[in-house]
């Protein structure tokens, strides 16, 4: 572990700021067109979600949610219907419309074969059916969050054993780059 601080240097170094420019400029585009950003992740992820959705509200003015919010749905959601449909039902509930955007945050991306986030997995093929934007934040190879996104922002993998550290630590680093930029933010923060 003593290499954590020089590794994450380097998977900030590996940053593509196009794809982040490229993110914002989507981001951007959702804003002026009224849509609506729906911030997707799971496990650690479903928390920098809940953070992303606070910041995309408060300093940007963008109508942003994400489904892990209400756990009380949730879970009945998950008990009724099972996992890999609870993020498809919530957005189907929320009329997903082409002028909206799901924004992924995941470590590998979701993989069918291999049955990983299957409940992104189906949000990604939903979002891309309704004509929705798929954005996504994902390390590893992307997974399927990369074949489907139209645009993704990768972190790269630097060290196989920091992979879930180093890309949940870069989905903070990469977000408040966006609600930051002058495109996006309207209010200052506090401090």
């Amino acid at each position: 572990m003593s290499n954590y601080l020089s590794d994450f240097k380097r998977a900030i170094d590996g940053i593509n700021p196009d794809e982040v420019d490229l993110l914002i400029d989507y981001v951007a585009s959702i804003k002026v067109n009224g849509g609506r950003l729906f911030v997707l992740g799971v496990g650690g992820s479903a928390a920098t979600a809940s953070h992303a959705v606070n910041d995309f509200r408060k300093l940007c003015n963008i109508e942003a949610y994400s489904p892990s919010d209400n756990v009380s749905e949730l879970t009945a959601r998950i008990n009724d219907d099972g996992w890999a449909s609870s993020y498809v039902n919530w957005l189907k509930i929320s009329k997903l419309t082409p002028d909206d955007a799901i924004l992924v945050l995941s470590v590998g991306g979701g993989d069918i074969n291999k049955g990983v986030s299957l409940n992104l997995v189906d949000a990604m093929i939903y979002a891309d059916t309704t004509g929705a934007a798929v954005l996504s934040i994902v390390g590893r190879d992307g997974g399927y969050a990369k074949f489907i996104s139209d645009v993704c922002v990768m972190v790269p993998v630097v060290n196989n054993a920091l992979v879930t550290p180093i890309t949940e630590s870069m989905h903070s680093v990469i977000l408040h780059w966006v609600v930051s930029d002058q495109r996006l933010k309207e209010n200052p923060t506090k401090w």
